[in-house]
């Protein structure tokens, strides 16, 4: 079968496409005919082998991807069936992939498969943070990487909840999108003094969502009131920001850390996303796809920083 195959960590170049041996289902086990596999910084960072933790790293060769979705085949009570499913940190760039039966989501009729994909991740991960940080009408919410897949969910979830939203990108494409999908504030972190953009267009911040980490999410813990709420999540600036529980406890600013959860938990959100867009109430964005063997150059278009939304992978039949 067809996949992209990383025989050494490095630049975006290590991902391959090649013939690899079939997939085998075992026990308690289904094999998915691919349609469309999930790509996420975190699998950039592993393929360049300076994943968030050392236990990430997988041993070569490897097939990256953990989430996909396609139709179960033959030969499981599931057969037919258009499913979602994580996977365990690889497999996913193929062909078809092996998945535990207990992974699988159904996917709702209403629901496209492209879009179930870009909600497995994203989707648990946005409905997770919103949860935990307890959104409320009223609430000024700042969301970093906004024009992101994790980002442009959360715009909406804050909007929903009737909060203010102020959404910072590094583009005004990323920063159309935001204004579009309900940001009552955009503005722009690559410019010099944003900080002081958002304390005058908004004052202070009940809520921040931190994507980016390093020095611009300890500059949005800044703008945080006492008493606020801050959620860290991601590190795309290659770092998580450095707010230790000191400086938290300073500024009386609750740190609430990740999605957190059992598994069951997350594949309960993963579900309710699902659920949600197919009720028109959750809207996922596709900015980009790319074909399965043109894998690296999804990678490089990430680490480039020129996709908004979700990027997926197809699988041409």
């Amino acid at each position: 079968m067809r996949a992209v195959v990383m025989r050494e960590f490095g630049p975006p170049e290590v991902l391959e496409p090649a013939e690899v041996a079939e997939v085998q289902a075992g026990s308690d086990e289904v094999v998915i005919e691919v349609e469309f596999a999930n790509v996420t910084f975190v699998e950039t960072q592993v393929r360049a082998g300076r994943p968030p933790h050392p236990s990430m790293l997988p041993t070569l060769p490897a097939i990256l991807g953990n989430g996909v979705g396609g139709t179960v085949g033959d030969g499981s009570p599931w057969s037919g069936a258009r499913v979602v499913a994580s996977l365990n940190g690889t497999g996913g760039y193929a062909e078809r992939a092996v998945a535990t039966a207990s992974a699988l989501i159904r996917i709702p009729d209403e629901l496209a498969t492209r879009d179930a994909v870009a909600l497995l991740a994203d989707g648990r991960t946005a409905l997770a943070l919103a949860g935990r940080v307890n959104l409320r009408a009223g609430d000024t919410v700042l969301v970093e990487a906004a024009g992101g897949g994790v980002g442009t969910l959360l715009v909406q979830l804050a909007r929903r909840a009737g909060a203010r939203v102020i959404a910072l990108a590094g583009q005004p494409r990323k920063l159309a999108l935001a204004r579009d999908l309900g940001a009552d504030v955009t503005v722009d972190y690559s410019h010099a003094g944003w900080e002081r953009q958002v304390r005058d267009l908004a004052g202070e911040v009940d809520v921040v969502f931190d994507g980016v980490g390093g020095d611009i999410g300890l500059a949005a813990f800044g703008l945080l009131r006492a008493g606020g709420r801050f959620c860290p999540f991601g590190m795309a600036s290659g770092s998580f920001a450095p707010v230790t529980p000191d400086l938290a406890q300073d500024r009386q600013v609750t740190v609430r850390a990740g999605a957190g959860g059992s598994p069951e938990h997350l594949a309960a959100m993963a579900r309710m996303a699902l659920a949600e867009a197919a009720a028109g109430r959750l809207r996922p964005v596709i900015g980009q796809e790319f074909e399965l063997a043109d894998a690296a150059r999804a990678h490089a278009a990430i680490e480039a920083r020129e996709t908004v939304g979700k990027t997926l992978l197809t699988v041409p039949r």
